[in-house]
């Protein structure tokens, strides 16, 4: 005789190998990727005298003892104005409310467009990859917030490969195209990921990181580039560039940072 309780049993075990398979069957880039989104944030600023209080500036990600949150100096680089409430923020979780963190700028090296925020609550961290430089066809992914947060904060993972190890600066065959930073940075030029990989202003400072291990490879960079290997081009060729990681680390150990 089938009875009630029978029925839920059933019903309950079919659930679980349903749920058994699914997990089963989900890929390593899949796992990978639900493994990092809760190291990944956004940047901003908290204004209060703006109509949209909490602004969202930038991606970035958590790493080292997992109160510190790296991304682009450029996203953060605004002077805060000393006669309202203003303050750098960090927005973490995702959905229509995320969880808003007061953050401190505790270093920044504009030469290569890195900062570093502090914040007091502790988060899941990132893994820093190796000093040694990637190799070009790696594959790669990276997880940010493209379009913002207009919606919400529902952070993206985009796909791609190194495709180039080049100098962060190309010289224009018209010296009238040098602009000032273009004629600082010839003088010692640093190596830079050029990647085949579309990103977009709210991506700056997002993690590049390895398609297989999750380790941070680069950090990603649109308004520094376009600054010198794009600024003679009319139209952005759309070409994506990233900042080699062991730049970050070098500020980390700089400021007395434990990072791995």
């Amino acid at each position: 005789m089938i009875t009630k309780n029978s029925i839920y049993k059933i019903i309950c075990v079919v659930f679980s190998c349903i749920t058994f398979i699914a997990t089963a069957n989900a890929s390593p880039k899949t796992n990978l990727v639900k493994r990092v989104k809760p190291s990944v944030v956004g940047v901003g600023l908290y204004d209060a005298m703006s109509a949209v209080s909490h602004q969202l500036r930038g991606s970035g990600f958590v790493f080292g003892d997992g109160t510190l949150i790296a991304t682009n100096y450029h996203v953060v680089s605004e002077p805060l104005d000393p006669q309202i409430v203003q303050y750098h923020i960090v927005f973490s979780g995702t959905g229509r409310q995320p969880k808003i963190h007061k953050a401190e700028i505790i270093a920044k090296d504009p030469v290569h467009d890195l900062a570093i925020l502090k914040i007091r609550d502790t988060l899941p961290a990132l893994k820093l990859g190796p000093d040694a430089y990637a190799e070009d066809g790696q594959d790669i992914l990276m997880t940010g917030f493209p379009i913002g947060s207009i919606l919400g904060l529902y952070p993206a993972t985009h796909k791609g490969m190194v495709a180039a190890l080049t100098p962060d600066v190309i010289p224009s065959a018209n010296a009238r195209n040098l602009t000032m930073t273009m004629r600082n940075r010839l003088e010692n030029p640093f190596m830079i990921y050029q990647l085949d990989m579309t990103a977009y202003p709210g991506n700056s400072g997002s993690a590049i990181y390895d398609a297989e291990s999750g380790d941070v490879i680069g950090i990603i960079n649109k308004v520094f580039i376009k600054e010198t290997k794009e600024a003679v081009l009319e139209k952005p060729s759309g070409i994506s560039y990233a900042i080699p990681v062991k730049y970050l680390r070098i500020l980390s150990k700089k400021k007395g940072f434990d990072v791995n």
